[in-house]
This record gives C-alpha cells, structure tokens and sequence, in this order.
C-alpha cells in the first residue's frame, strides 16, 4: 500500500513512519515534517534552531527497500523537496548525500527514518559492561625480542631468513614464516632498530606459526579485541595479550536495525532488496571499526598495537560480519554457511587493526543459535557441572543451552523485538526517560516507576524537580517485563492476560480502548499506557522462550532445573523475580537463578586471552545436541501453556515460597469484562 491510498477518516491522506533504532511508528499526514513526528512520537531528535534550518543537529537518513515487516516501501524519494534553508546549511556545512534536516523535510510517502548515533540526545543505553575474568593469558600472540646479525658479504642469507633463523632458535618453534605484508618492511625495521627488534608470532590450534607483526627495539605491550555483535547494540572490549587485563570497554546501537528490528525483518531485507546486502555488511563492520577507534584512544595506544581480535554474534549477524548472505537461515532448514570456527584477516573484514592482526571467530551451535550462545556456553560452563543448568541469552531470537556434563542440548526461541521495548504502544528500547522499573500498589493500583538516568522513584519528592533532566519518554525491556507482572499480582490481569475493564470504577488508571481496556502509567506529556496488545506481545514473546526451554527439559527427561542464568543485556537488567513471576523461565530456588551480564562477550575475552578456551568451545559445541524447535511437534502445546501467566498447567512451587501468586480467578472476555456462565453466575476457572 502506497502512502497516497491510505486515507485517514476524516480524509486526509497519510504515510506510515518508523524511527530507528528506538522503533517508534506511527501514522502522519502527507506534509507533516519530520521533525514534528519525531516529537509527536517521544522520538529526540536534538534542534536547537526552532526549526529554521540552521543547527543542523536535527539529521537523519532515510533507509532505501522494500520492509516486509513494516509492510512499507521506504525511499529518500518520500521526502519532500530540499527547501532553500536546507540548501544553505549544505553548502556551507557539508550536509551529507544521504542526509536530510528533520525540520526541513516533510512526509509524501511511507519511509524508515534512520536518526544517527551522533544526532541522538537520548540515545540508547548499551548496557553490556565486562564482567571479570579469572584465567591465565595465553594468546595467540607471543612477543619476542632478538639481535640478528648485520649483513655479510660472506653470508648472502637475506634478511627476512636471518631473521626467522634466530627466532627459531629463541623459541623452538618449527616452521615458522614471515607474514607476508611484513616482507615489504622486515629490511626498514631491522635497520632502524639497529638489527634489534620484538617480533609477534601467533600460534593458534594446527596452524603453522607466523610472524605477523616487527618492531624496532623492544615492544611489551600489545592488544587484542573481543566483540560481541547483537542483533541491537555491540559491545567490544580491548584487553592486555600479556596480562589478559581488559582495558577498555565501549558499546554502541548495531546500526543495521534500521534495515530490520528483529533478525528475521533483516533477513527478509535481503531476500527482497539483494542489491542492498553490501549495505548491512559495510554498516556493522563500520561500527565494529568505529568502536575499535574509540578504545585505542582511550588508552592512548594505536590501531596497530591490535594484534588479535575474537567476534561472536549470533548466526545472522555472524553472517553478514564476514560477508555472507544470510537467506538461507531465513527458512527450514536453517542452513549455515560455515559453522566451525572461523579464521580471517582483519583487512579482510574492513578492520583497521594491525596489519598482520587476525580475527577468529566461535563456532555456530545451530541454525540460530550461534557463536554468541557458545561464547555464552563458555564462559558459564554449565558442561562442567553436576547440576542441571539452564543458560538463557535473551534477545530478539533467544538462544537456550539446558544441560550438565553428562548432556548438553540447545535450541532457540523467535521472542522478537518484544522485550525490548519494540512492539509495545508506549515501548521504546534503553535510553535516558525509559520506564525500568515499576510497582504497583495491588489497593489503590496506583504506580511509582524509576526510569533511566534519575536515581530517584516518581514517588519521591526531588522526582518532580529532576524529571524533566531526562523525561519520562517510555518504557524499556525490563520495564514493561516488571509492568505486566506487576498487573498479574494487582489482579488488574488475570492469569490469560486480560486486563479486568471492570476495575475502571475502582480507579482511573483503567481506561477503555476501543472494545478493550489499558492501563494508564503516567500521563503527563506523553500518554503511557499499556494496553492488551501490549500484553498479548509480551505473552507471545515470553511463551515462545519457555516453550523452548520446555521442549529441552522434555528431551532431558524433565530433570529438576538447579541453576538459571540469565545472559544479555535484557537478562542482565530485569528482575529475576519478576521474569519468573510472568512465567519468562521455569519454577526454580530465586536464590539459584542468577544474571551473568554480557556472558558472550566474557566468553569472547575468555577465547581472546587464552587459546587453549578456544579449543574447548570447539569441543563442546561439536558434543551439544541441537534441537530445532520449529521442527518439534509438542512446541506449540507448551507455546499455548505458556500463554497463561505465569503458566497454565506447570506450578511455581518456589516462587510460591516467596511471591503471594493470585488465585486462578475470573474468566475474561476479550473486552475486559467478566462472562457469566449458562446459570448467570459469574464463572470461575480452576487450573487443570
């Protein structure tokens, strides 16, 4: 559908617009500037001009292709014509080809608008710290210092060769060669170091050993590069080969979400616009770069002081990072293009690094579960231990690993962009304003909420006056998971997620929408409610991961599950009760259910400093049983179990301990109110 037959009621024709990468959409009249529809929808777009065309600081980019998910078309075409103050502020600012002033262009099709990480005043927080790691060092590379002989007429042995005799010699090392970038350049550094240079040779599995990096003189410190590429944020990490210290930590939005939220809408990106696949390998290899840049800086090293760098992603994003389309993975049977470990290049992959530097990147577990879930399998270890363990990376696809050492099994669940904050009316993903936490008082079902970038909860006195630092714009992953919960134990939902519209006249946070009913959060500014559609995409989303945990437990023999870990930025930050309370992961001791940070990017580290992790990770995922759950005829009985909340036939005995869980109560028609049976009587349902 074109934007021109879409007409609103009163007959106004109007376009669909999504902002990326918070995932705010909405419908606009043809005309509307854009500027004025980031506003309309909480998006900051930072302007400080009043609109006049002058700052510049309100840019974006419009996204090219067809988006199936969106089920839009998106062109720069849709944008109207560069206005005279437009062209000005080009002229003599150098606006870029691909980018528009928010305050100048006006809506005249549908589009995907891309707001740049350099013009987002409440830009996503990437949450995906370095957690510690205790693990000797040993890398791939090994620095060695040595004296060569100088030249002799007597001795027509070249350079190069000298060179390689002695460090032979030095280290026992057979087979040893010379990169070959470094033949251009071994006879400049011999001479300028005075025939004393420190050589870097990296060794790693059956591989031959190399030098791969000379300097003159001594040289005693060099760097490696872990990165963990998720489908929304990156994290990368820069860490001492010598000591196995991390250094330095930086995240950032992946920036291909604005070809697709989910992995899924970008796998679709490429199957409908395959001219465009350059585009989605050179965005996330530039942002990897551009991370790289900042963690140089910070301590004050050099793009050549890299001389190793691990990546893991999921297999999506491990795909595209090295070059590969990833159509393939978009339908049964989920075909990886390579799933064994991977060495390359770092020229290779548009990495500015050293030029001897190499990437190796985790092998894939299965079809989507991939180099991060076994990052994440490393560096929690559940292979190693006698208890049942359940590891749980919860993203836009969640990746499950259930097992001990006797049996290790993995599967992955499509949980969306849900938790995220993506698909909810009032959702957006973490920033500065973003509901994280909520409570709800279960008498007068009146809120208090803490949101991102204030320490205070709305409740307390200095809120009012320090709201406004960062506005309440939203509500983020952990948030809307603790929302929805909090609704489950108020009895404001029942137990099938029906919001209860008869508690309208107990208070007037229940509002009727349409033929249903929402809740209403804050309403100062922008409305924030949360509505049944809300509800029902957290419900899809969590019963789609505890159905695949489920069909796991099942091919173990539903063991008692000892341990949870919860990895990810989303598993990081919510509430491991209330995860357990939605019916988000199995009944479990709270005391044992545990959020391991970014355990992919630990991983990651844990491969980069000590080869030898590398050759176990490549053990264990050639032993886990890979189970697609797609494929598996009891998915979607648990699926629709798993609807309820937290569970419609599995008890929560544990959590029962500590959390006073509503009486399985009033059945809900869809509009909110109670349904009387055949007698009259109010109807109550008893749990199976």
């Amino acid at each position: 559908m074109t934007a021109q037959d879409q007409v609103a009621a009163d007959g106004v024709a109007t376009a669909r617009v999504v902002f990326q990468p918070s995932g705010r959409r909405g419908t606009f009249p043809l005309g509307t500037p854009l500027l004025d529809a980031a506003r309309a929808l909480g998006v900051y777009v930072e302007s400080v001009c009043g609109g006049r065309g002058i700052c510049g600081r309100c840019q974006v980019s419009v996204s090219e292709g067809r988006f199936a998910k969106e089920k839009l078309s998106s062109s720069a075409d849709h944008l109207g014509p560069v206005t005279e103050a437009e062209a000005r502020y080009a002229s003599l600012r150098q606006l870029a080809a691909d980018r528009r002033l928010s305050c100048q262009a006006t809506i005249l099709g549908d589009m995907v608008v891309d707001v740049p990480v350099d013009a987002q005043t409440n830009r996503q927080v990437v949450r995906k710290r370095a957690e510690t790691v205790k693990l000797a060092p040993d890398s791939t590379i090994r620095l060695v210092a040595v004296t060569i002989d100088e030249p002799d007429m007597d001795q027509p042995l070249g350079d190069a060769d000298r060179l390689l005799s002695v460090l032979a010699r030095e280290t026992g090392l057979s087979g040893l060669s010379l990169d070959a970038p470094l033949l251009a350049r071994v006879q400049a550094i011999l001479r300028k170091g005075n025939w004393h240079v420190t050589a870097a040779i990296w060794q790693d599995g059956g591989h031959p050993p190399l030098v791969t990096a000379l300097w003159p003189g001594e040289k005693t410190t060099v760097y490696g590069l872990a990165v963990d590429i998720g489908s929304t944020t990156i994290a990368a990490h820069l860490c001492d080969l010598a000591t196995g210290r991390t250094v330095t930590s930086a995240g950032t939005s992946n920036p291909q979400i604005r070809f697709g939220e989910d992995l899924m809408s970008r796998v679709s990106y490429v199957q409908m616009n395959p001219e465009r696949l350059p585009d989605l390998v050179a965005t996330v290899r530039a942002a990897v770069d551009a991370l790289v840049a900042k963690l140089v800086a910070d301590v004050g090293a050099s793009r050549a002081d890299v001389l190793d760098a691990v990546v893991v992603g999921n297999p999506i994003m491990h795909h595209l990072f090295l070059g590969i389309d990833p159509t393939e993975l978009g339908g049964a049977p989920f075909a990886l293009a390579v799933s064994g470990a991977v060495h390359q290049r770092a020229d290779a992959l548009g990495l500015e690094l050293n030029p001897g530097a190499r990437v190796y990147m985790l092998p894939c577990i299965a079809g989507h579960v991939g180099a991060d879930a076994a990052a994440a399998t490393l560096s929690t270890r559940p292979f190693e231990a006698d208890a049942i363990t359940l590891v749980v990376d919860i993203g836009t696809n969640a990746e499950i690993v259930l097992g001990n050492r006797d049996r290790l099994l993995a599967a992955s669940s499509p949980t969306g962009p849900a938790f995220e904050g993506a698909e909810i009316s009032c959702g957006q993903r973490a920033a500065p304003g973003a509901i994280e936490r909520i409570r709800i008082d279960p008498v007068t079902l009146e809120p208090r909420f803490k949101v991102i970038g204030l320490d205070e909860w709305s409740d307390d006195p200095e809120f009012a006056g320090k709201k406004d630092q960062v506005g309440v714009t939203g509500i983020c992953g952990s948030g809307i998971i603790e929302a929805v919960a909090e609704l489950f134990l108020a009895g404001v939902i029942t137990e099938d997620g029906l919001i209860d519209g008869t508690l309208a006249e107990k208070s007037p946070r229940i509002i009727r929408q349409g033929r249903t009913f929402a809740y209403v959060i804050a309403a100062e500014g922008i409305e924030l409610a949360i509505g049944q559609r809300d509800i029902r995409a957290i419900q899809l989303a969590k019963a789609a991961l505890y159905a695949g945990i489920q069909l796991l437990s099942d091919k173990l023999g539903n063991p008692e599950i000892a341990r949870i870990r919860l990895a990810g930025a989303f598993g990081s930050y919510i509430d491991t009760k209330y995860a357990m309370i939605l019916g988000l992961i199995p009944d479990c001791d709270l005391a044992e259910v545990a959020s391991v940070g970014n355990a992919a990017g630990t991983g990651a580290r844990m491969a980069l400093v000590n080869r030898g992790e590398r050759r176990v990770i490549e053990r264990v995922v050639r032993e886990i049983e890979k189970i697609e759950t797609a494929l598996e005829p009891r998915f979607q009985e648990h699926f629709v179990n798993a609807m309820a909340i937290p569970n419609k036939v599995d008890r929560f005995p544990r959590l029962s301990q500590v959390v006073a869980l509503p009486v399985p109560g009033r059945a809900l028609a869809e509009g909110g109110e109670t349904e009387p049976d055949d007698g009259g009587r109010r109807r109550r349902r008893r749990r199976g």
